[in-house]
């Protein structure tokens, strides 16, 4: 019945798999039918406190029965509490704009960008240099700003300019000329298989940029909010960004993103805005989601969590030589690195039916984005079913 009336009336955007999820309980799914699904995909890393969180769904009803939106042009307290949350946590003096998602944090970095180039520099600064493989959204500029030319079909140009793409690091300090104003990267490439930089690499270039006064704009719409281990992918690397993107985890499952910066005085009044962006709604959701995982990991949880997931990754690495040639990613923000001749839907097909939602990203990466939440229990009938799935492909 709904998925007759999904094909009817909903734009056909998305591979969709047509299993309807009535319920959810932490890392595990049941869908109508009764069947139950260890998730190791949390919305693409956005439930980053479970399935139905009583604390978070107590927080978000006594919020609907307050107030859900008022708009920007008044005082919103959450809204002021989690951008002093956010600055506590990451460690900088920030601020914080919020938005509704990650492409939206991006266009709000771009933007913030484009702006400082235009007022510290004589001569106008505005171009933006990405990663191949990146990937940093779907809005026209966002999209041209993803590295991946998959992406940039000419259906939807001519497309903004002012971007241009790295190999890797090393590479970005000789594309650099007086009209760049920003470098943007991922620490983690998501999309592009789940690929971490190296920390001396990064270190170097936050030095250089530094010095060069080009920003450095990290997008941590997948990589933030405690999924690395740390509040920031950033602190765990050590260095000091002038720009940082946050959406997915931040809301555990409420549209919300945000961008931190330490330039506060750049945007001025007018500069930018978002009806919605920081509503009453979202951002008390994101307050209880840092509560929430702060004491996760102030408790140990947390680290536990990832010591044990990491153990069990490596076990099934080991026990498939031929599907797969390396474990990747870091936190709880995994990859199994598959051989060319792996077909990745084929996997995650089988794991679909073993009753495992698993992902895939670029590089032949099968992507697993567990909530932070999941338990040793959840980790372990996980595994036991992919192990089952992958019996019969190996």
């Amino acid at each position: 019945m709904y998925e007759n009336m999904d094909k009817e009336y909903v734009l056909n955007t998305y591979p969709r798999n047509y299993v309807n999820f009535k319920q959810g309980k932490n890392a595990t799914l049941f869908d109508d039918k009764g069947k139950d699904y260890i998730d190791f995909t949390s919305g693409i890393g956005v439930s980053s406190v479970g399935h139905g969180n009583a604390r978070l769904a107590d927080a978000l009803s006594d919020q609907v029965h307050n107030l859900i939106h008022t708009s920007n042009l008044f005082l919103i307290e959450p809204q002021a509490k989690l951008a002093k949350k956010i600055a506590e946590l990451s460690g900088f003096d920030v601020g914080t704009f919020f938005a509704n998602s990650g492409a939206e944090a991006n266009e709000g970095a771009i933007k913030l960008a484009r702006m400082y180039g235009e007022k510290k520099f004589k001569n106008k600064r505005y171009k933006v240099i990405t990663l191949e493989h990146s990937f940093h959204g779907r809005t026209i500029t966002t999209v041209k700003a993803t590295g991946q030319d998959s992406f940039h079909k000419s259906d939807f140009s001519p497309y903004p300019d002012g971007f241009s793409y790295n190999k890797d690091i090393n590479d970005i300090y000789n594309s650099i000329d007086d009209e760049t104003v920003a470098v943007m990267i991922e620490l983690v490439q998501g999309e592009g298989g789940v690929e971490p930089f190296e920390k001396e690499e990064v270190q170097k270039l936050a030095a250089f940029l530094k010095s060069k006064e080009i920003l450095l704009i990290v997008d941590e719409v997948q990589t933030g909010v405690f999924r690395s281990g740390e509040f920031l992918a950033t602190n765990l690397y050590g260095i000091e960004p002038d720009i940082i993107t946050l959406a997915k985890g931040l809301g555990g499952g409420v549209p919300i993103g945000a961008v931190l910066t330490i330039h506060k005085d750049i945007f001025e009044v007018g500069d930018h805005g978002s009806t919605f962006g920081g509503n009453f709604l979202s951002t008390r959701a994101g307050c209880e989601v840092l509560d929430i995982l702060e004491g996760y990991k102030n408790s140990g949880e947390l680290d536990e969590s990832f010591i044990y997931f990491e153990s069990k990754l490596q076990e099934i690495a080991k026990a498939y030589p031929a599907l797969f040639e390396k474990v990747v990613g870091l936190g709880l923000m995994r990859g199994l690195r598959c051989f060319e001749n792996v077909d990745l839907s084929t996997l995650i097909n089988r794991a679909f039916d073993q009753g495992v939602l698993i992902l895939k990203a670029g590089r032949n990466t099968l992507r697993l984005l567990p909530p932070l939440t999941i338990s040793k229990e959840e980790i372990d009938e996980g595994f036991k079913r992919l192990d089952n799935a992958f019996k019969v492909l190996s």
